[in-house]
């Protein structure tokens, strides 16, 4: 059954200090809606529930992309499209650029927005591996204030996390320390766009005398939330890739993460394809060549 439209408000407050002001009036009852195409899916299908809904999408200070020496400062409403077509973000956060351009059509690039994707708190979530390989910090906003938390701990559980009723996410944080990091992201769904992952992998990894002195590993749709693999990065570190590596990489990431049988994979493909995507980054990685 579809949803009934008269069930609904939306309000449009003109500038960002409107919005959280009625975020901490209305706590619990207000829901922020930039790009809404997550949301639209839900009202589409009967499932959205009947409630008031605030519109940040447009706002300037949302919108802004942000490069220190030391920082790039992504706002929160800003959208794949901007994302994708940034040159910093292109040459230093390739990952981030790249899933960027997997999520969604070309209409849903343009109006669904990266602080949309990390409140919306879903495994399958295309930029949110990048956001963990890279130790992003999320820059949470309200009438009390900011608060700076890194991402890795933003997710709770499934479709939970610490944001509070009365904030809204203002920007994700990224450290402009990955110049010199071999790259490698994949995602397998029917299609690159506009298909929800089975599986997403996004890795990070530097070489020397030919052993791996750093790697980040994040993988989305293999847990109940978007999960770094930490227990198989400190399997790899200080190690030289060869075929018994792989296979206790493998061996590690089995008891490391928790993947469920559902309409589009089971639990043993989600397990088997993200362990040959791992071996294919370390294969490519110990050659020092970047995937196209």
């Amino acid at each position: 059954m579809r949803a009934n439209p008269a069930e609904y408000e939306l309000i449009a407050p003109g500038t960002l200090r409107e919005v959280v002001t009625l975020l901490s009036k209305e706590a619990g009852r207000c829901l922020p809606i930039a790009g809404g195409t997550d949301l639209m899916v839900l009202y589409a299908a009967g499932k959205l529930a009947p409630r008031k809904f605030v519109s940040i999408f447009g706002l300037p200070e949302l919108q802004r992309i942000e490069v220190t020496s030391s920082e790039i400062w992504i706002g929160a409403g800003c959208t794949y499209s901007n994302i994708r077509r940034h040159k910093v973000i292109s040459d230093e956060l390739p990952l981030l650029a790249r899933s960027a351009a997997w999520t969604g059509g070309i209409a849903n690039q343009n109006r669904g927005t990266l602080g949309g994707n990390i409140a919306n708190a879903s495994p399958a979530g295309d930029s949110l591996p990048a956001l963990l390989a890279y130790e992003a910090d999320l820059i949470l906003l309200s009438v009390r204030g900011e608060r700076r938390i890194p991402y890795r701990n933003f997710h709770t559980g499934y479709k939970k996390s610490l944001l509070a009723p009365d904030e809204l996410i203002r920007a994700i944080c990224i450290r402009r320390d990955f110049k010199n990091y071999f790259t490698y992201a994949r995602k397998v769904g029917a299609r690159n766009a506009q298909a929800i992952s089975k599986i997403f992998l996004a890795a990070l990894g530097r070489l020397s005398d030919r052993k791996i002195i750093d790697v980040r590993l994040a993988a989305g749709s293999v847990a109940p939330v978007p999960l770094r693999l930490t227990r198989t990065e400190n399997v790899l570190k200080d190690q030289s890739v060869d075929n018994s590596l792989i296979d206790l990489c493998r061996s590690s990431l089995a008891e490391e993460i928790h993947p469920i049988d559902d309409i589009r994979s089971t639990t043993n493909y989600r397990t088997v394809v993200l362990g040959n995507l791992i071996a294919e980054f370390l294969m490519k990685l110990a050659g020092e060549r970047n995937p196209s």
